[in-house]
């Protein structure tokens, strides 16, 4: 076997990129919908208490005082572990683990982070939160009045004690957690958008209008605004969490779902709907962003890469594609087909087994 030459670290990103973007993102349904984490970046010591309005469903959550409760932000790293499941799941494979070995850099990228040095202090916090947070519920409690766990059973950094380097890390995952990823229907995709949102309210209302909207037709999904307040678990006043969702409305920039609000006819208190974009309101928008293209794969491109390049999932490389191009204006292609097919020729030639 000749030599592989030694590649520099930017080529060895952009060889490892493909893969990251090959996994489907997925959520777990019924944390989906549920208040099961603060959505405030300033730390939470303040527990949420949540019962169903028909009084059958309730969730508690508690926080330690040295670490806070895990935030929405926190878990995004559950969302990459159910992720991981969910596609050795698809793949067949037995006996998948419940104690997932990764490589930080990989997650970070998945989850649209940053792998700076400061990114990495932040990931431990994060998986800290994760391990502290108590959570007990009665869904999914079966013959038991109750389930009690965190999210994460534990993690452990693995250091290569030689060189002192580190060779990624170990993620327990709570027995709950995994129960629900790995159950059928237990899981939904979300838009990799998502990870885009900052704020977290917004994060939230994204996972109920994915839950409730996604299958719900042109009619969409419709709820109450004290009932949002309730399910969202938030700190404050309803007043405020009123406001900031008006706000949230009026913007309207949810990946995949519209918002809107309605009169109740037996409430003075607004309905807020939600409803999938369809084609048309998506090239609306992108017709009234210009500032925000949205470039696409033609029809001889797609049909050229699937004739040379068969097996790959063009939608999820293009989206590894526009990523890498975000990161730098120097990398704006001058033909962005011509590079695009570059791209994909590239990584199946790294990947492919034939």
């Amino acid at each position: 076997m000749p030599k592989t030459p030694k590649s520099s670290p930017q080529e060895q990103l952009n060889i490892f990129l493909p893969y990251i973007a090959d996994i489907p993102m997925r959520d777990q349904r019924e944390v989906m919908e549920r208040p099961f984490f603060s959505l405030a970046k300033s730390k939470r010591v303040k527990p949420i208490e949540y019962t169903s309005p028909d009084g059958k469903l309730w969730v508690h959550v508690s926080a330690n005082s040295d670490y806070g409760m895990a935030t929405i932000w926190d878990a995004d790293i559950l969302i990459y572990c159910a992720s991981v499941l969910a596609d050795m799941a698809r793949r067949g494979i037995n006996d998948i683990p419940r104690t997932l070995k990764i490589m930080p850099y990989d997650l970070l990228r998945a989850i649209g982070r940053p792998t700076t040095g400061r990114a990495y202090e932040l990931l431990g916090q994060s998986l800290d939160r994760l391990v502290a947070t108590t959570v007990k519920t009665n869904i999914r409690a079966e013959n038991r009045r109750e389930a009690t766990f965190s999210w994460l059973d534990g993690w452990t950094q693995l250091v290569d004690e030689k060189t002192e380097r580190s060779r990624g890390m170990t993620i327990e995952i709570s027995n709950w957690f995994y129960e629900g990823v790995l159950m059928a229907g237990g899981v939904l995709s979300i838009d990799r958008a998502y990870f885009d949102i900052r704020g977290g309210r917004e994060r939230w209302l994204y996972k109920v209008a994915r839950k409730h909207a996604g299958g719900a037709g042109e009619q969409g999904f419709a709820i109450s605004m004290p009932t949002l307040f309730l399910k969202s678990g938030a700190e404050g006043e309803y007043r405020r969490f009123k406001f900031e969702i008006l706000k949230i409305i009026s913007r309207n920039e949810l990946p995949g779902y519209a918002l809107e609000i309605e009169t109740g006819a037996s409430s003075p208190e607004p309905l807020v709907r939600m409803r999938k974009r369809d084609n048309r309101s998506q090239q609306f928008d992108q017709a009234h962003n210009p500032t925000e293209p949205t470039p696409v794969i033609t029809h001889k491109t797609r049909a050229k890469l699937t004739r040379e390049c068969p097996g790959w999932d063009l939608d999820v490389l293009h989206e590894t594609f526009m990523d890498w191009i975000a990161a730098s204006p120097e990398r704006t292609p001058v033909n962005y087909q011509a590079a695009f097919i570059g791209f994909v020729q590239q990584h199946h030639a790294r990947n492919s087994t034939k």
